[in-house]
């Protein structure tokens, strides 16, 4: 009896404590989402009244609305790109024995434990002493040395989790080894995969340290707009933006769940 009540207690205990951590999480969110629909001229709260002109100016303000799709448009190419190379170096990381793979794996992950200004101002001298700075390459090469770490991660957790033995039977039966790949271990770790493009999306689409070095031609991502928008106003219009940026993470995270279901990706 004794034991039941202390495995309740227990159990209760990591609701409440689950309960404020989401709850801590999520807090932020919600109350830039309710400033955004203030129908004031500054961003407090409680907001005054309802109104949806903040979005209107939003979608209105050309700078917005060109960094939103900068954003967007380096954001899917990371993902894609940082898929591919963080797939071809945990599989070669599970997979493979070689000289220099703790070596490997020590660069993959080297760039989570960089400070990301030390990072940005690094990657700006690189690109300027190779006359890219004018260019989108910057920006992208930059999100990507971001992103593949977390991309790497997550596959080979995926990698290290699902069973070899379809592949190995595969092999025995004379399959190449891209048909093998394509065909057994791809499907197998598909939700692995999703899991690491949405983890590349999400950390270019809000990225800002990295993003405010590595700029080009006069066009900025949506976070260092909002950035350098807060230094010289403070009214609902940056909630606004900000909510919008809300909503097209969690318009991608409810995509990959439609598609593959939340417990499957987690």
């Amino acid at each position: 009896m004794r034991s039941d009540f202390i495995d309740d207690a227990m159990a209760a205990s990591g609701a409440l404590i689950r309960a404020i951590v989401y709850t801590m999480l999520a807090l932020p969110a919600v109350l830039v989402i309710a400033l955004s629909f203030t129908s004031g001229d500054t961003m407090n709260f409680p907001p005054t009244g309802f109104s949806l002109r903040w979005y209107q100016k939003a979608w209105e303000n050309e700078l917005f609305v060109t960094a939103l799709w900068t954003s967007t448009y380096v954001a899917v190419l990371v993902a894609i790109i940082a898929l591919v190379i963080g797939f071809a170096g945990a599989f070669a990381m599970n997979r493979c024995s070689f000289a220099g793979k703790t070596f490997l794996q020590g660069l993959a992950f080297s760039p989570l434990i960089v400070p990301a200004v030390v990072l940005g101002i690094g990657l700006l001298q690189l690109f300027v002493w190779l006359g890219l700075t004018q260019t989108i390459y910057p920006l992208i090469i930059g999100h990507l040395v971001l992103a593949v770490p977390y991309v790497v991660r997550t596959i080979l957790a995926s990698l290290s989790l699902h069973d070899q033995l379809l592949e190995q039977a595969a092999m025995n039966l004379r399959a190449p080894p891209l048909q093998v790949i394509r065909r057994i271990t791809l499907p197998l770790i598909l939700p692995g995969l999703l899991s690491a493009a949405i983890f590349a999306f999400v950390t270019s689409f809000g990225n800002v340290t990295v993003s405010m070095f590595l700029t080009y031609g006069g066009n900025v991502t949506l976070p260092v707009q909002i950035f350098a928008y807060v230094d010289t106003s403070y009214d609902p219009l940056v909630a606004a933006v900000s909510s919008i940026m809300i909503i097209v993470t969690l318009i991608v995270i409810l995509t990959i769940e439609r598609l593959i279901g939340a417990e499957r990706l987690a």
